[in-house]
């Protein structure tokens, strides 16, 4: 069989991909080998996402905790499944209560809605784990108690949001327990959070919403001015959900729907779908220009339209309109940049991980805290770092997504997924705010419009739009093509060449004979490994 990429790599790399039949993708070496153990304990991929999912809160704090939300999209036995495990607001975050700000607060307990992710744990290891819950904490465990050394790559992130953090409650007891953050090759050891996360183990998760840490978490809120209460915990559930797609060339994306940003990677997608991608070249100035602009159209939309889908006033199927998109399309002119704003449809910090196993099942899974370590909230003696999900949230009045009671605020953290022809193809993911969908729209139009292989697509130059006029490109893109989006009206800045603000990709892509090539973005500490 031929292979559905080439095997060439053109861009500067300290990694190359892993071919094996079993395979795990992360962004920290020891949360992968947490992985792997479980698929040479007989495990199965979902048994390796998970533990390398609760690996990763221990050691890669700076990006993800205890206390956040998460995702996952699953291959198994022939389907995508998709798992919506983010929480609601507490009951108490009416819009009065945050009366007199102009917009929600960036840290604090102000930014603490409720944490989904160990119940999304327990919901993926119900419903297709092999190995017994309480096993799949035992690395993680052992790395809390035992220690690690800090690698260069995460105590620069952690001394880089010591400052902002220090002073919120319980966090600098927690992790800035010297004074300061650890330092590179310094031993981190946290025996609280080993004792919490072997408390989840034992029950099942349970304690976290309605036993022992819940009422911990509700009485550290209620003493240090936080709305979070027991009964907010005790009401989160998980929920299964129906992926949604786009089609582009003959590949299929696909994401969780909203209240997850993913629609707008596919609304990009469609938008490209109109153009010659092929063309225009590989890394040239056309390919960037389009792109760019279609995703400044998409997310536009996401901006305006978005929310816990209960509240949105227009679907995803509107948005994913094949009309709509070539009419969106159509606002994209290629000599010069335009400023986007919302269309009209027809009316009806973060970790991220891959795993796939010999039998065929192949998960993606993104869990966070948001921004870093989070809120900066962390409950004493727990080791639970909150997330501060609660900033995606909009004070202004009749928004979709303006602030409300029991409501889930639209979120940046998705997994992703390709299939060709119904048959599973690629299980990825691109960790970084707003830079999680658009990277998923340079990953696939790499593959699909290009025919580059996963390591190559993750190590090209990327770009990375926001709501303000600034494109953000890497050093390593040519200065040609910087020069010429320029010339178009793009305000394009040069990103410094150890920037981290581009996201971190890991992917698993299926071998046609059969096996994967696993896939660990050069950016950061991330590895692949399989057998």
């Amino acid at each position: 069989m031929s292979s559905p990429f080439d095997w060439s790599f053109p861009y500067a790399s300290r990694k190359m991909p892993v071919l094996a039949a079993n395979a795990v993708a992360t962004s920290q070496p020891l949360a992968a080998q947490a992985g792997l153990r479980m698929l040479l304990a007989g495990g199965n991929a979902v048994d390796s996402a998970i533990a390398t999912a609760i690996a990763l809160t221990v050691v890669e704090p700076v990006m993800n905790g205890i206390g956040g939300d998460m995702f996952a999209l699953v291959w198994h036995e022939g389907r995508l499944h998709g798992l919506n495990s983010s929480g609601c607001a507490p009951a108490a975050w009416t819009p009065e209560y945050f009366a007199g700000r102009e917009a929600m607060p960036a840290t604090g307990w102000g930014t603490v809605t409720v944490p989904g992710q160990v119940a999304g744990w327990k919901a993926l290891s119900d419903r297709f784990g092999k190995l017994p819950f309480a096993t799949l904490f035992e690395p993680a465990i052992a790395y809390a108690e035992n220690g690690f050394p800090v690698s260069p790559t995460i105590a620069r992130q952690w001394a880089n949001q010591m400052p902002k953090l220090a002073n919120e409650p319980g966090f600098a007891e927690a992790f800035l327990p010297q004074g300061r953050a650890p330092l590179p090759g310094e031993w981190w050891r946290f025996p609280d959070q080993a004792r919490t996360l072997r408390e989840i183990a034992e029950s099942g998760g349970d304690s976290f919403y309605r036993g022992a840490l819940a009422a911990r978490i509700a009485d550290f809120a209620a003493r240090s001015g936080g709305a979070l209460t027991a009964d907010d915990l005790a009401e989160h559930r998980p929920e299964w959900v129906e992926p949604i797609s786009q089609s582009f060339r003959d590949y299929t994306l696909h994401e969780i729907p909203p209240s997850g940003q993913g629609i707008s990677a596919l609304m990009a997608l469609g938008m490209l779908e109109q153009f010659d991608l092929e063309s225009m070249g590989r890394d040239s100035a056309d390919y960037y220009h389009v792109s760019i602009e279609a995703m400044k159209l998409a997310f536009a939309d996401l901006h305006h339209h978005v929310a816990d889908p209960r509240h949105m006033r227009t679907d995803a199927r509107a948005l994913l309109d094949p009309a709509y998109l070539a009419e969106r399309a159509r606002l994209i002119s290629m000599d010069r940049a335009a400023v986007p704003v919302a269309g009209t449809p027809a009316t009806g910090g973060t970790v991220y991980l891959t795993a796939a196993d010999a039998s065929g099942t192949m998960v993606s899974f993104i869990q966070s805290n948001y921004h870093g370590f989070g809120s900066g909230v962390v409950v004493p003696g727990t080791g639970i770092s909150l997330h501060n999900r609660g900033l995606n949230f909009v004070l202004t009045p009749g928004h979709a997504n303006q602030v409300a009671p029991r409501k889930k605020p639209m979120h940046t953290i998705i997994p992703a997924f390709v299939t060709r022809g119904g048959e599973p193809v690629m299980s990825f993911g691109v960790m970084g705010g707003s830079m999680q969908a658009q990277g998923h729209l340079q990953m696939v139009t790499r593959l699909a419009a290009f025919g580059q292989n996963p390591q190559a697509m993750s190590d090209a130059p990327r770009f990375r739009v926001e709501k303000g006029p600034v494109v953000n490109v890497e050093a390593h893109l040519p200065d040609d093509v910087v020069q010429t989006l320029r010339q178009r009206g793009h305000n394009v800045a040069v990103a410094p060449a150890d920037s981290l603000e581009f996201g971190s990709a890991q992917l698993i892509c299926r071998l046609p004979q059969g096996g994967y090539l696993a896939a660990s973005d050069s950016r950061r500490d991330g590895q692949a490994v399989g057998f």
